[in-house]
């Protein structure tokens, strides 16, 4: 009895053993953004009979299989994400499948679960994070000193995305930097950075901001400083012409009214004269 026992642990410790120095090659995070692909792979490496590659949901209080490939049935999906789900790679010791039309609720924890003989089942692990980022917002108006600009970038992801403001030369500087995140109601968040811009400028000073999620890729927004200028010494020159106009039209407006009025004004004159009859007439004139 004691004989049994001590083989079975050996057994056990042995099949332990084997499990433990089993290398199964995964990314440890994938990140992807909302409404695109992810590709989550595994591949055993070790040279094991593989029976079957089961993909599954980590939940918080369960698992659930998403796609499973093996050599009798083929793949294998689930329907109710037949559509979004596809296996790159069907094979039992390099296996891989790509998700498309990615949402948040797809964020998560994966696991690929091998079941071999006689090792039983391996088991790698993938995380998956969704990123949302959409386009910056840049804009530069005048300051209160005529020497400088004031810088807004607004950026809106989820998570909340980092917001860099950029000049295109040297002597171009950015400085007094404040940033203010706001939640919005749809799980995103919006970050709004303002800087103070000063320097000596010419026809190429450009202002940039550039903004990331995660490991995400870049989004940028350009902005030409002497464009903004010339914008800004437009609209002061309406203004200027506006006022000029404005006075003109109350001149004319004044002189009309002065001329009606004289116009209107009756004056009334007594003539004395005699008819032909030699009657002298009084009658009233109006001038």
């Amino acid at each position: 009895m004691e004989h049994c026992a001590f083989v079975c642990l050996i057994f056990v410790c042995g099949v332990f053993a084997t499990a433990q120095t089993v290398e199964i090659q995964t990314q440890e995070t994938v990140v992807a953004a909302a409404g695109g692909e992810a590709r989550l792979s595994c591949q055993l490496r070790q040279s094991t009979q593989v029976l079957q590659v089961t993909w599954q949901k980590i939940l918080p209080d369960a698992k659930t299989n998403i796609a499973s490939y093996n050599t009798k049935f083929g793949q294998t999906v689930n329907p109710g994400v037949k559509d979004r789900i596809k296996f790159e790679d069907a094979e039992l010791q390099n296996n891989s499948i790509v998700m498309s039309n990615l949402t948040e609720l797809d964020e998560g924890c994966y696991h690929c679960v091998f079941t071999t003989f006689p090792d039983g089942t391996l088991t790698g692990r993938t995380c998956l994070r969704i990123y949302e980022l959409h386009q910056p917002l840049l804009h530069v108006r005048a300051s209160d000193s005529p020497e400088e600009s004031v810088v807004s970038c607004s950026a809106t992801g989820r998570p909340a995305p980092t917001v860099t403001l950029t000049v295109s030369l040297q002597h171009l500087n950015i400085s007094h930097y404040n940033t203010v995140s706001v939640n919005n109601t749809n799980g995103t968040v919006t970050v709004n950075t303002t800087a103070v811009l000063s320097g000596v400028r010419d026809d190429s000073a450009q202002v940039g901001c550039a903004v990331r999620v995660l490991s995400g890729p870049l989004k940028e927004a350009f902005v030409t400083i002497p464009d903004l200028k010339q914008v800004s010494l437009d609209g002061v020159t309406w203004i200027i012409v506006l006022c000029v106009c404005g006075c003109v039209a109350v001149v004319i407006i004044a002189a009309l009214l002065k001329l009606v009025k004289k116009k209107t004004t009756l004056q009334v004159r007594l003539l004395d004269y005699e008819d032909n009859n030699g009657i002298f007439v009084s009658q009233f004139l109006i001038l």
